[in-house]
């Protein structure tokens, strides 16, 4: 498969992803495990290349790296990641993978099709298959009376390629600006790691911050705060200041919440910044056509807090 084409419009609240699966050895038998990814996050799917050794890999599951249109990209065992016992039984796939600005690959045992699905058609995975899955899991979906369990690139990217903190220099000069004012902000990111994360970089630079895990619990908590406001009659802002949203999410996407919010007369001034590994430039428009106020990539974190700073201080004006 060369590089897709597929780009849904903004908003729709759909994704497609490439399922693939993985052939492990069992007490008892094989087994078949099925797996996603965005397509959007799949740059191609190839044979298995030839290796070289990577003798600081970060990882034990990175196999090695090879060389693909003179970029050096590492392969990772997928089954090795997810503490899984791998068995051959035909010639595996390498899918090749772009996100937070970094190219990966993935041994896999196989590749079905690309499936389009509705993020309301993605459940959150329970404790109990998420510690199955060493917490690499962020949603389950039924696909062709099979279940697929939805990968979270995000963790796995985090641990290959740690880095994105802010400069702490530019923290604090967040922090002296806001000193006295109560900002609040909406983080919703289904990514367990990624919101503790998130919101710990914006807590440092001295944010008040509310936690959800999708989109859908956002626009809740949002539709909530508006009632209270009016009951009270207090301005939005006196609770809410700032939404930041990644972009896939189980129920409802960071698109899909952000074009609601800006079709919402109550809400539609309050700023959103989309963060995101799917941030990039031939993604952008999706973002700025549903109303987005910024988008940064994951890999740009750093950015966040004076972001976030630069829209609020736009906003008072």
């Amino acid at each position: 498969m060369s590089e897709t084409k597929i780009l849904l419009e903004s908003g729709t609240n759909e994704l497609e992803i490439v399922e693939f699966y993985l052939d492990e050895s069992r007490t008892g038998g094989g087994y078949r495990g099925y797996y996603g990814i965005n397509v959007a996050k799949v740059l191609e799917i190839i044979q298995m290349p030839e290796l070289t050794e990577m003798p600081e890999a970060a990882h034990p599951s990175v196999l090695g790296a090879f060389n693909l249109r003179n970029e050096i990209i590492p392969l990772v065992d997928l089954a090795g990641w997810l503490r899984k016992s791998r068995v051959e039984t035909e010639p595996p796939k390498v899918i090749v993978t772009e996100f937070n600005r970094t190219k990966s690959a993935f041994l896999v045992s196989g590749v079905t099709r690309i499936h389009r699905i509705g993020w309301q058609e993605v459940e959150a995975p329970t404790n109990y298959v998420s510690s199955l899955t060493v917490n690499s899991i962020t949603g389950v979906v039924k696909i062709a009376g099979r279940i697929t369990f939805i990968l979270d690139m995000e963790k796995i990217c985090m641990d290959l390629n740690p880095g994105g903190e802010p400069d702490p220099e530019a923290t604090e000069k967040v922090r002296e600006a806001i000193a006295h004012r109560k900002y609040r902000v909406l983080l919703a990111d289904d990514s367990a790691m990624a919101r503790k994360m998130i919101a710990n970089i914006l807590t440092s630079a001295g944010f008040k911050v509310h936690t959800e895990e999708n989109g859908e619990q956002a626009l809740q908590y949002l539709l909530g705060i508006q009632r209270l406001a009016e009951s009270e009659g207090r301005p939005l802002e006196d609770y809410v200041n700032l939404v930041v949203s990644d972009v896939e999410m189980p129920s409802m996407d960071g698109h899909t919440l952000t074009r609601r919010i800006k079709e919402d007369n109550g809400l539609r001034h309050l700023p959103v910044i989309l963060c995101s590994s799917i941030v990039t430039q031939t993604l952008h428009h999706k973002g700025i056509a549903v109303g987005a106020d910024a988008q940064i990539s994951k890999a740009e974190l750093g950015e966040l807090a004076p972001r976030a700073l630069k829209l609020l201080e736009e906003q008072a004006g």
